[in-house]
């Protein structure tokens, strides 16, 4: 089901990410009974936030680096680590129930190219990240301050946001080079450049 779902949405993966992918549902959906980690308590409302989480690799390149503030119980960084195995990941989530589930779930899809920061991002230290993303952390003015230490000119954003994603972009004042692309009820906001005009 998760693969046609994928299908649909022109979501194209390697054999191997979808066996992570089927994993992982099977994994969250057991542990999200006891922890609590997110509100997506079936199997095919799991599989939904994986779609949404791997919508941007229909528009967006695979970075070498990433970078996902608040990953919470996966959704969007450690499923594009399981559809970027080349990109070196880093997951920050700061509550440790979330963190200590991300640690397992990564080891057992086996993505050796992901690593779980148990800290809040701006106590991160790291070089700048080639993309940065976020899903319903905080608004996108507050996420660039925050990951204002790890990033730099070529840093690229994703941040996966509801209706108010405009509003959120226009009161940057300067305005970066940016889209917003829209599918389902989701406004990606995807920010080209850090100090783009």
């Amino acid at each position: 089901m998760q693969m046609r779902k994928l299908s649909d949405a022109k979501i194209m993966l390697a054999d191997r990410a979808f066996e992570r992918l089927d994993a992982f549902t099977k994994l969250l959906h057991e542990w999200n009974k006891i922890h609590n980690l997110t509100g997506a308590k079936t199997i095919e409302a799991i599989e939904n936030n994986i779609v949404d989480s791997l919508y941007p690799l229909t528009f967006i390149r695979q970075p070498k680096s990433l970078l996902d503030v608040g990953t919470g119980a996966g959704f969007p960084g450690l499923m594009l680590a399981a559809a970027w195995p080349e990109t070196a990941v880093v997951l920050a989530e700061p509550l440790g129930k979330r963190a200590a589930f991300l640690k397992f779930a990564a080891m057992e899809m086996e993505l050796h190219n992901t690593k779980v920061a148990n800290i809040r991002v701006e106590s991160l230290v790291h070089e700048p990240f080639e993309l940065i993303t976020s899903r319903a952390v905080t608004d996108t003015r507050l996420l660039l301050d925050l990951t204002e230490k790890v990033s730099d000119a070529s840093t690229e954003y994703l941040f996966y946001k509801g209706s108010r994603a405009a509003d959120e972009v226009a009161a940057l004042g300067r305005q970066p080079n940016y889209d917003i692309v829209q599918w389902n009820k989701r406004n990606f906001v995807w920010i080209k450049k850090k100090n783009a005009v």
